[in-house]
């Protein structure tokens, strides 16, 4: 096997310290290579130690596996001199019974050396950074939601269902009624006038619902959950604000995603954060659509293709099309939606919904590769394709209905 790194180190990085295996031709035989390994400290001043000592041995790669966060130190600092590339671990399993940190790092510097590891794809600073808001407000928005759960379970030991009447128990209607519980009023008439708007035709039901038996104990609970979610929803606003003034250099491409049906401006800042907006670094739709994990993975053997699950891919951009997908089926007369309608009859609702996410990542790679919006074929694509497919599917169910049909055609006006 050709040999493209004759000085090649590979790294196996933890929370304190990494190991460092640097492999350079032997100086005794001729073809034959050295390996040393060497333990340094995860600080900012041992890192640029390190590299140092990496430049003066003359190493022309270094590799380093994606372990939690902490390889973003190594990579940041080593990449000022020396060419990094950072590998999916996964990707660079070491053989069973042979696990240790140093033989993990002479593992790497072995692949590396060959030629034989992918690199991870690492987006530019700006990119990063709007990663890191964007991955914010995803957690804290998850965050809010779990606010609300816990606070239905405490409900739910008072006796009262406000939530089984009240679709939004974080409504103005809802919280009115929390915070006159807090504030000490229990009858529930009272508390059911406090509905606003379409809830005050459910006044009988939320009279009902809201008889409990809320005490101080709950109140003071209560107390914690609404201010929680409050300074939750103030930090969902900061950050949506700092996101808007980010998202400035990549304004023409959030409005491009914008034009497909389901991608709300959040989505389409979640997609462009992940991806970067730059479809250059994806050779075809199909590796984008694989890189995110929305693709079957290949399971072959014996000349038979096996049936797979779908590849682990950006576990952040998978979410956001889960969601855009979800939208774009109950966006009506739209070319998704149809497409999901066929297939959930075929191959059930969650293998529909992932070839909807397959179909919107593949649109979102030709359009901001040709920055062209999205181009709608309408709910009746299908029916238009093959319309006499179409024809003999109505009048097959029709006879099954035990109709007997005759068609005529439509005349069309002179």
């Amino acid at each position: 096997m050709d040999i493209l790194h004759e000085r090649c180190a590979g790294m196996d990085i933890s929370k304190k310290d990494a190991k460092v295996c640097v492999r350079t031709p032997s100086t005794r035989r001729r073809g034959t290579f050295t390996t040393e390994t060497t333990t340094w400290g995860a600080t900012t001043k041992a890192v640029l130690e390190l590299r140092e000592h990496l430049l003066a041995a003359n190493v022309s790669l270094v590799v380093m596996e994606a372990t939690s966060d902490y390889w973003k130190p190594f990579y940041y600092l080593l990449s000022e001199g020396l060419k990094v590339i950072l590998v999916n671990a996964r990707q660079a399993k070491n053989l069973p019974g042979r696990k240790t940190d140093v033989s993990d790092a002479a593992w790497l510097a072995q692949l590396g050396a060959h030629g034989l590891l992918r690199a991870s794809f690492v987006p530019p600073e700006p990119v990063r950074e709007l990663r890191d808001l964007t991955r914010a407000r995803t957690a804290a928005t998850r965050q809010r939601g779990q606010v609300v759960q816990r606070l239905e379970k405490l409900l739910e030991d008072t006796g009262i269902k406000l939530s089984a009447v009240a679709a939004d128990i974080m409504g103005v209607s809802g919280r009115a009624m929390l915070e006159a519980l807090i504030a000490g009023e229990h009858d529930p008439q009272l508390l059911a006038e406090l509905a606003k708007r379409k809830l005050r035709n459910k006044i009988p039901e939320l009279t009902e619902a809201l008889t409990g038996r809320f005490r101080e104990h709950h109140a003071f609970l209560t107390r914690l959950h609404l201010d929680h979610y409050d300074q939750l929803t103030v930090m969902i606003e900061e950050l949506t604000g700092r996101i808007d003034r980010v998202m400035a250099p990549f304004r023409p491409a959030l409005e491009l995603l914008h034009t497909i049906p389901g991608v709300k401006r959040a989505v389409a800042e979640v997609i462009i954060a992940e991806t970067g907006g730059d479809m250059t670094r994806f050779p075809s739709a199909k590796h984008l659509a694989s890189w995110a994990g929305v693709c079957p993975g290949h399971h072959q053997s014996a000349g038979r293709t096996k049936n797979t699950k779908v590849r682990p891919g950006n576990p952040h951009l998978k979410g956001a099309l889960g969601l855009a997908a979800l939208g774009a089926a109950r966006t009506k007369d739209s070319y998704l939606a149809a497409r999901h309608k066929r297939l959930t009859a075929r191959r059930g609702a969650m293998k529909a919904l992932v070839a909807i996410e397959h179909s919107i990542i593949t649109a979102i790679w030709h359009m901001l590769t040709d920055n062209k919006p999205y181009h709608e074929l309408g709910g009746a694509y299908f029916t238009q394709r093959d319309p006499e497919r179409a024809t003999r599917r109505a009048i097959t169910q029709l006879n099954q209905l035990g109709y007997t049909v005759t068609l005529n055609p439509m005349e069309t006006a002179a």
